[in-house]
């Protein structure tokens, strides 16, 4: 591979901003690939994939080249010249390489990549919490996967076609995928492309969602004509497969304290033809109370640390505190207590993270169960995901039912 001066210079700007600024890194990279007009997907491709590769790799790679936050561009060039030099990439005779040490560059991951910590590029604190609640064995295997580059998986809008003429629709616009066993709606991309300049994504037959993260909509066993609500909607990924699932019959309530996240989902909804979905931003208690009692099914996709989609999410690692993960478990348990009252006797919840500690997930449930609150539900399955074991995102769901 021969390295381009100018697509070398949007990954020093983007690095620079990722982990100097702290801006999120996938907003960072999409403004990078606006960057200049003439670039190719194989341009693109190579600007996103290596700003995501030394955000991922962070610690190792500084450890190697032997500097410290906050970077200087010497330092992030540094970083680079590590990157590819573990890449085979001969260096250009540029002088932001000069005296690049490449044999001592190797020589030092060969050392350091014997310490989970280092070879795995995470903070001390992540690789203690993971080890005290998964134990050596799993968290040594799950972490490693977390490293993994995730796949591409698209989930069929079964509103608008079926999983076999989406199969068919994208190859003929040069897009080859896979079913995936065991999952009703999911393709798999055999080949990265941009899914989103394609007719089919324009006129709303697939979304692009995980094939852990299209289990939880599943999980919630929905019926045409029900009365679902969406708790921490977001964008609305789950939400609108609930709506494909109900086949558009009933009513979906979609709320989220954050009104630009709903503002997407209308637009999402629009284009996948999804028209029984009602908004509401959580400003108050007052939206929740009003539907106490009321719901056949709710959904709480509770925040957390997303430890279970690191793949995806490569810079989370870095901006995880351990106060954040101790606050998260406390809001965890007010979401359930307080969402879980929309719940009508009869009425089924889905409590999902799309974590892999028990803290935030399978003993939160336990908690809840032995609360006053929690007291009218009983527990009727639940599915831990770890990301090694199936080869997609770590992912927690557990369907709880209200008593009569």
């Amino acid at each position: 591979m021969r390295l381009h001066r100018n697509l070398c210079f949007a990954v020093i700007d983007g690095l620079t901003l990722i982990f100097n600024e702290g801006h999120y890194a996938d907003k960072v990279i999409q403004q990078l690939l606006k960057r200049d007009k003439r670039w190719g997907s194989r341009d693109r491709g190579f600007v996103a994939e290596t700003t995501y590769d030394i955000v991922r790799w962070k610690r190792l790679y500084a450890e190697i080249a032997e500097v410290k936050e906050p970077f200087d561009r010497d330092n992030l060039w540094r970083l680079f010249a590590v990157w590819a030099t573990l890449k085979g990439i001969k260096l250009p005779d540029w002088k932001y390489f000069e005296n690049t040490p490449t044999r001592k560059i190797k020589g030092r991951f060969d050392e350091l990549t014997k310490v989970r910590k280092l070879r795995e590029s995470i903070p001390d604190w992540i690789d203690e919490v993971g080890l005290a609640e998964l134990g050596e064995a799993k968290w040594t295997k799950e972490i490693a996967m977390q490293n993994e580059q995730a796949e591409v998986i698209l989930r069929t809008n079964t509103l608008k076609t079926t999983k076999e003429d989406l199969q068919n629709i994208l190859f003929d616009e040069g897009i080859e995928t896979e079913a995936i066993k065991g999952y009703d709606s999911a393709l798999k991309l055999k080949e990265r492309a941009n899914v989103f300049v394609t007719d089919a994504f324009k006129n709303g037959l697939f979304e692009v969602q995980d094939a852990s993260s299209q289990l939880v909509a599943e999980f919630l066993d929905v019926k045409p004509g029900m009365k679902v609500v969406d708790t921490c909607a977001g964008a609305g990924g789950k939400t609108l497969h609930i709506a494909s699932l109900m086949e558009n019959k009933g009513q979906i309530i979609a709320m989220d304290i954050y009104e630009s996240k709903l503002k997407k989902l209308k637009i999402r909804a629009r284009r996948n033809g999804v028209h029984n979905i009602d908004m509401k931003v959580i400003e108050s208690t007052k939206p929740i109370k009003k539907l106490y009692d009321k719901a056949d099914r709710v959904l709480i996709d509770a925040p957390c640390s997303g430890l279970g989609v690191l793949r995806r999410n490569p810079d989370a690692k870095w901006k995880l505190e351990p106060e954040f993960l101790d606050r998260i478990r406390v809001t965890q348990q007010e979401v359930l207590q307080q969402y879980s009252r929309m719940v009508k006797p009869q009425g089924k919840l889905v409590y999902a993270t799309c974590s892999v500690l028990p803290s935030e997930n399978q003993n939160q449930v336990k908690a809840f169960l032995k609360s006053e609150g929690g007291a009218n539900f009983t527990l009727v399955k639940d599915k831990k995901i770890l990301a090694h074991e199936n080869g997609y995102d770590g992912f927690y769901m557990a369907l709880l039912e209200r008593k009569a």
